[in-house]
């Protein structure tokens, strides 16, 4: 079976060597084997890992989330549907107070930014500033 070096599989996964040795040491990616030279060795199941790592990034999840996910992923015979479910849902949660929170923020901006002549004359009753300055 033909291994891959670090450079290879950053390559193959769009990622860094650093994000790379960063999971390593994070535990979400196993030590890999390594060759005499020193090193690192991975085979096509840490292609997958990585590219499952990625995907679960883009999806919100922490990494200790992912570590979670991941071992799930190992053991899908101990473990149900429902309780990779839970965790989704969980993120879900979580992802929907965010937007709220944004949309908050938003309107706020907005509100201060609407109320602002954004004219040439002095900042000195600038609405922006004066509604930052506020109690």
């Amino acid at each position: 079976m033909g291994y891959l070096r670090i450079g290879e599989l950053a390559r193959l996964t769009d990622t860094n060597n650093e994000t790379l040795r960063f999971y390593e040491s994070r535990g979400l990616l196993e030590e890999p084997r390594r060759s005499d030279s020193g090193y690192r060795l991975y085979t096509q199941a840490e292609v997958l890992r990585v590219h499952f790592i990625l995907r679960a990034k883009r999806m919100g999840f922490s990494l200790k989330e992912i570590d979670e996910l991941l071992s799930l992923r190992v053991d899908k015979e101990l473990n149900t549907c429902g309780t990779v479910k839970e965790l989704a849902e969980h993120k879900l949660l979580e992802i929907d107070m965010k937007i709220k929170e944004l949309n908050r923020m938003k309107d706020a901006l907005q509100q201060i930014t609407d109320a602002c002549c954004g004219g040439e004359e002095s900042a000195i009753h600038c609405t922006i500033l004066n509604a930052l300055d506020a109690e």
